[in-house]
């Protein structure tokens, strides 16, 4: 990792990243925190956008009601999606509970 103000590179352990591994991409700006110059927890955005690799086919009439089906997506996450979710596409995941909110413009 690196500080975007003072560009030091910060090295964690893969424990320290573990829990918000699913939510990272190159780039992305996560909150560290530190107790007595060692990291003890990594806070990942709010939200973020990630595309889907594997999913079902949509099915024709497939609308944002009802169930929905698992797609992966390319940090290798599972979330459940609706059922007009296609691969490829970019969809918005909330960090705190690993939800699909919503599909983005590519």
């Amino acid at each position: 990792f690196m500080n975007c103000e003072t560009y030091d590179q910060v090295f964690l352990q893969e424990a320290d990243v573990e829990s918000v591994k699913p939510y990272l991409l190159a780039n992305t700006k996560v909150r560290v925190e530190f107790y007595e110059g060692a990291p003890i927890g990594v806070t990942p955005p709010d939200n973020v956008d990630l595309k889907v690799t594997d999913t079902e086919p949509p099915f024709k009439g497939a609308t944002a009601a009802g169930g929905g089906k698992p797609a992966t997506l390319e940090t290798g996450l599972t979330v459940t999606v609706p059922n007009f979710i296609e691969v490829g596409e970019t969809v918005r995941i909330a960090t705190a509970s690993g939800e699909y909110l919503e599909r983005t413009k590519n």
